[in-house]
């Protein structure tokens, strides 16, 4: 082919480069100028301060400006979060703050706890990850030296913290007089069950399917077989409750894309057929859709 010949085939490609560079860089714009410019910040007191750490645990030890109560309230974070979101802001936890103030309530002491962005309290098991249940429990005194002995624990947590709280005091019934589980992770099928099962549970729950993925990993991270997934499991822990167990406060979004809904849904209907004081609250929105009011009641009365 002449040297004309692909001078005149060139050009074409030249404009066509061009024209997609053009598409790009307007694409680019347009997603620039409407994503959103800013964030609905919560208008409250935050509360102050104090955190430290105890071992591999870190906390935070969180008094309202308007005094606490005497109880202590135990919050364990959701996934990619840490000890450090009680007062952020823009999240529920700032809500909730909020509610109590508007109300003149005299909330408890909070303390955030953390072991990094991803944990779960596992019993001690087969997994070199696993015994974060007993490490958190015999660590308890040792931070209650600073907040003081408390009249009542109280135990709050959101998604991967929601499922956290409720190994812990279904666990450990004795030492909690009430659970806040909201959108936590209970399931109905085992993460050891096989494939097909795994498929039906997220078609059935609408769950997304990178999300139930990835908590798939998580469990199997913690957890070693099917016998260690039983002594975690909400579902299976409810089977031992009755009405000496703490109250419980349960809700989660109809379309959360964890596919939680499910099994908190069932997991309430057990804990209210034991006897348990179940407060239910199924909510149409997504995953962590929470009813402010209902909690901050739950928590401080």
């Amino acid at each position: 082919m002449s040297a004309r010949n692909l001078r005149i085939l060139s050009r074409p490609l030249a404009w066509g480069v061009v024209a997609l560079v053009l598409v790009v860089l307007l694409h680019n714009a347009w997603s620039q100028l409407t994503r959103p410019w800013g964030a609905q910040a919560v208008d409250f007191r935050p509360a102050v301060e104090t955190c430290g750490a105890s071992g591999s645990l870190r906390y935070c030890i969180y008094r309202a400006a308007q005094g606490t109560n005497g109880n202590v309230l135990y919050h364990l974070h959701g996934r990619g979060l840490d000890e450090r979101v009680w007062n952020d802001d823009t999240y529920l936890t700032a809500m909730l703050q909020a509610q109590w103030q508007d109300r003149g309530a005299v909330p408890p002491t909070v303390v955030t706890l953390s072991y990094g962005p991803t944990w779960l309290l596992t019993p001690r098991g087969k997994r070199s990850e696993s015994g974060l249940l007993e490490d958190l429990m015999g660590r308890l005194p040792d931070i209650e030296s600073r907040t003081g002995a408390p009249r009542r624990r109280l135990l709050m947590g959101e998604s991967m913290g929601g499922l956290n709280v409720l190994i812990a005091g279904l666990s450990e019934p004795r030492s909690f007089d009430r659970i806040a589980a909201l959108c936590p992770g209970v399931y109905a099928d085992s993460p050891f069950g096989s494939l097909a099962t795994m498929r039906a549970g997220i078609e059935r729950t609408g769950a997304n399917p990178k999300m139930a993925f990835g908590i798939w990993l998580l469990a199997r991270k913690y957890i070693a077989d099917e016998t260690e997934w039983r002594r975690i499991s909400p579902l299976s822990l409810i089977e031992r409750a009755g009405p000496d167990f703490p109250a419980l406060y349960l809700s989660n979004g109809l379309y959360d894309a964890y596919g939680n809904y499910e099994g908190t849904r069932l997991l309430a209907k057990r804990a209210a057929e034991r006897g348990m004081r179940t407060e239910w609250r199924p909510l149409y929105g997504g995953h962590c859709a929470t009813d402010i009011a209902s909690l901050a009641s739950f928590l401080a009365d």
